[in-house]
């Protein structure tokens, strides 16, 4: 039927995900059919009655651009309803034989799904994250137009898996379509089981719709790899089974992302299918080493530490399907810049292109399966387990994926209840029932028969519940070094064979290796941390991880920003934050924090000492690597301070390490003289390979006191401090003080004015020059700023995507970024403009040592990290003569809209309040 509305192929229109959507089993002769659909809701379910499925049918009164979820900015509807959503699209295509068998194929429809051939229903799927095709060969016009309609429906139902759809929930159509012609026998699928001697498993399924003999050749690595097989097909499903083995194989590893790549060539009477296909050689596991009685998990053999980051897979226009192949590749990039090796992609499967991006730029996935959030109904288990069968199916093949977890933080395992709470609740463990566990442990064992080849999670815990699982994992979202360290010593000291810790029902561990599944602060504070810095807690929480022999690698949540949660390494849009590492060790990163050989420091981030202590400092090294193993390296170490825009060595060295064997060795402690003066000092580590390159780095810092009242520093005069909090008078519209009365803030324009009394004549009788140092930042004005905070528990809501008011947020101050909130400051002495600074932005980060270090709570954040930029102004000479005769002046620091943050000595960078400088002659 032609009509304006019934959208049909045309050359020239630009098609949204125009590549083939499985490159882990591509066919060359195929269509894809994203783009424009006609699309009607039907929320009244008259469609069928009034058969919108028919090609006669009235036009549907819409259009949509598949494949984006009805819901999502990019599908053009933007609408989220659920219900029921109708598609149709004509169009003509003929494959290049007549002969040929036509699928129509589908990434995934959320949830219930019906599809129509030209009027002739063709084939119904339920399941929101499942690939499925149906044989459209019998109803399709070669030589005339063809209309497929489908009908999708999405009501929410508490059987349904649905991770976290609450980001942006995904409806109707949301992975890619397209039609693909196959001979009349063709290979429907094949495993591949790897092993890293390169012998090579492969089991085929053939469907053959004509008996009769076939050959199967398998061709590799440009042709070097090949075998075949002679096969006698009969009509239906064939199996075939192929062993052979890989010379000088080369192995994968997010290293060494070694594929073969080839295709698989099935030839007989009925013609030829090749598919493109490939596999990884590698093998996933776990053991023991060098006598230790607890595992570590293995990568080809050898231990690897997993240094992991959630993925919540979420984009703000395609919710969770990317607009562009190039996205997905930028997003595994994005996280090999730091470093990473793993990624836990959030309780949904993802996208098979960018599964094919991680195994082609080589990153570790942790795959989880889709939960659902009512109680485990037999409905609710039988969707799950058809879920859960389609994804591990599907993704079997990429080397990348070396886990699966079957359930997260206990969803839908509770019977009578909901989840209600964000990171754990033990009362929960009451309604965990023990058929529920035993359907888990089921699971467990379902999915390692399935799938052999791979470590399975039964649960990831925050209520600590294990019942069985090939990885000891659990989550923890805390705050503070201190609780942090405790935490962690406890989880360590808890972790033996036949513990019951962190199991459930009578269960109890067994050598399972340790590991951390989702951690952070995001949770670990009153109200959740809202925007804010990470990078301070992120240094120290590693540093604890690595100082444990037992803990295996750890999950980060998150590797993005989400909509109400503000923890990523990077922001929603793909922006850098700026964790701030370098200002404390030329060059270092975030990456330096995940390498596989690191130095520990055992010691809190930032410690308050007496100026010019002797402080010991206690190192350890961790090895999850032998490629330096017999080798000695080299410890270059450095203590430095800022002398008021000075960087001064107090003392350095390097020390030679033997570095041998897995795990965590106490090193030789460092024994460091303090600056004798007040200083913020940093103890600077790097690790160099015997070619002198850096292999990681590392600091601790030092609040170092001189007890004195104006303090000391440097410089050979008389120095005298006044609080930022001591002034005289303060005209902005908003003013507030934060970090303990450390920091003071105005907001809008305006000034703070201070009175400042020198020396009298006894004590310097002659001012030669006089200079003027201070701290100071922008001042971003919050909505909390003007309207007060709101306070607000975390709840269950935020995994549905609840608001965050997170201007409101009390703890939110927001993490350094791209973004920049600049001011203007004018410097007046008695009245007369003397400067002009520009300050770039009101930031926090790590290097807010100060400001981190005096926070007086763990579970709440008072502008924490926050600092400003060192200020330094000269009095002209034709004051200093008004200035020597008086010992006084008003000082006055003004701002324009941009507002103004001035740091005490206990607040921000640098360990001053208004320091002024006095030259005497």
């Amino acid at each position: 039927m032609n009509t304006a509305s019934e959208y049909r192929s045309s050359p020239g229109l630009l098609i949204p995900r125009p590549e083939y959507p499985r490159p882990d089993w591509q066919r060359e002769e195929w269509l894809s059919l994203n783009g424009r659909w006609s699309f009607q809701f039907d929320p009244d379910n008259a469609g069928i009655k009034e058969q919108w499925q028919s090609p006669s049918s009235a036009p549907l009164d819409g259009e949509i651009t598949v494949p984006f979820s009805w819901a999502s900015p990019l599908s053009g509807i933007g609408r989220n309803e659920k219900g029921i959503g109708w598609y149709r699209r004509t169009l003509q295509w003929a494959p290049a034989s007549r002969d040929s068998r036509l699928f129509l194929r589908f990434g995934a429809v959320d949830y219930a799904c019906d599809v129509w051939i030209n009027g002739e229903h063709v084939g119904s799927h339920q399941g929101g994250y499942g690939t499925f095709e149906f044989d459209i060969t019998r109803v399709w016009l070669q030589d005339s137009e063809n209309v497929i309609a489908v009908r999708a429906e999405d009501e929410d139902h508490s059987y349904q898996a649905r991770g976290k759809q609450g980001y942006g929930e995904i409806r109707g159509i949301w992975q890619p379509v397209w039609l693909e012609a196959r001979p009349q026998a063709y290979v429907q699928e094949a495993r591949f089981i790897t092993a890293i001697d390169g012998l090579v498993e492969v089991a085929a399924t053939i469907v053959a719709h004509q008996a009769g003999p076939a050959k199967l050749q398998l061709l590799f690595d440009r042709n070097k790899v090949q075998h075949e097989l002679e096969l006698e097909l009969v009509e239906g499903e064939n199996q075939a089974s192929a062993v052979f083995t890989v010379a000088d194989p080369q192995l994968w590893s997010p290293e060494t992302p070694y594929l073969y790549e080839g295709r698989l060539k099935l030839a007989g009477a009925f013609g030829e299918d090749m598919i493109s296909t490939y596999f990884g050689i590698r093998e996933v596991g776990t053991g023991h080493f060098d006598g230790r009685g607890y595992r570590y998990i293995t990568l080809n053999g050898k231990p690897v530490y997993l240094n992991g980051v959630l993925d919540q897979s979420f984009h703000p226009a395609g919710y969770f399907t990317y607009p562009t192949d190039e996205e997905m590749q930028n997003e595994i990039y994005l996280m090999k810049r730091l470093g990473l090796n793993l990624v836990r992609i959030h309780i949904k499967p993802e996208e098979p292109r960018k599964l094919y991006w991680a195994d082609k730029l080589g990153i570790l996935v942790m795959e989880d399966m889709p939960c659902f959030w009512g109680s485990p109904d037999e409905q609710a288990r039988s969707s799950y387990e058809r879920e859960a069968r389609e994804t591990i199916l599907r993704d079997y093949n990429h080397p990348s994926i070396f886990s699966w977890v079957m359930f997260n933080e206990t969803w839908g395992l509770f019977t009578g209840e909901e989840a209600s709470a964000l990171t754990g609740d033990q009362k929960k463990s009451k309604s965990y029932l023990p058929a529920t566990q035993q359907w888990v442990k089921e699971k467990y064992h379902w999915a390692k028969q399935l799938d052999p080849s791979r470590l399975v999670e039964d649960n990831s815990p925050c209520n600590r519940d294990h019942v069985e699982t090939d990885l000891n994992t659990w989550h923890f979202y805390i705050n503070g070094y201190e609780n942090v360290r405790d935490h962690l010593n406890e989880i360590s000291a808890q972790t033996y064979p036949g513990s019951s810790s962190n199991y459930i029902g009578g269960h109890v561990q067994s050598d399972a290796p340790l590991m951390n599944s989702e951690c952070g602060n995001v949770w670990g504070i009153d109200n959740g941390a809202g925007d804010s810095d990470l990078a301070w807690h992120y240094h120290y929480m590693i540093n604890e991880f690595r100082k444990h022999d037992k803990l295996c690698g750890f999950v980060f949540t998150e590797f993005r920003d989400v909509v109400n949660e503000f923890n990523g390494f990077y922001r929603l849009d793909g922006s850098d934050k700026d964790f701030g590492y370098e200002a404390f060790v030329p060059g270092m990163r975030l990456a330096d924090l995940h390498t596989a050989d690191f130095i520990v420091i055992d010691a809190p981030p930032c410690q308050t000492v007496e100026a010019g202590a002797t402080v010991a400092v206690p190192l350890m090294g961790s090895s999850f690597s032998d490629c330096y193993h017999g080798q000695s390296l080299e410890l270059a170490w450095e203590l430095w301070y800022d002398n008021l825009g000075i960087r001064t060595t107090a003392a350095g060295g390097t020390n030679l390490l033997a570095w041998d064997g897995y795990g965590v060795k106490p090193l030789d402690q460092l024994t460091l003289s303090m600056p004798r003066c007040d200083a913020a000092a940093v103890l600077a580590l790097c690790l160099l390979n015997p070619a002198g390159e850096v292999i990681t780095r590392n600091f601790a810092t030092f609040d170092v006191r001189s007890g004195k009242e104006h303090g000391m520093y440097q410089g050979g005069a008389e120095h005298i401090s006044v609080p930022v909090t001591g002034f005289k008078e303060a005209t902005f519209p908003y003013k507030w003080t934060a970090v303990q009365d450390n920091k003071v803030n105005g907001g809008g324009a305006g000034h703070f004015a201070y009175d400042i009394r020198l020396p009298g004549g006894s004590e310097v009788q002659g001012i030669a020059a006089v200079e003027i140092f201070f701290e100071a930042s922008a001042k971003r004005v919050l909505g909390r700023n003007i309207e007060g905070a709101r306070e607000r528990k975390p709840g269950i809501n935020l995994m549905h995507g609840g608001s965050a008011d997170v201007d409101y947020n009390p703890n939110t101050y927001y993490m350094t970024d791209d973004e920049r909130h600049a001011s203007r400051i004018s410097v007046l002495v008695d009245g007369e403009q003397i400067d002009a600074i520009v300050v770039q932005d009101d930031p926090a980060d790590s290097r807010g040592v100060l400001s981190w270090h005096y926070q007086p709570v763990a579970n709440k954040l008072d502008e924490a990290g926050s600092y400003g930029y060192l200020c330094r102004v000269k009095l002209p000479g034709r004051l200093a003569a008004r200035v020597n005769r008086n010992r006084s002046f008003r000082l006055e620091l003004a701002a324009d809209e941009g507002g103004l943050a001035l740091y005490g000595r206990n607040a921000g960078r640098y360990p001053i309040g208004l320091l002024v400088r006095v030259h005497s002659f």
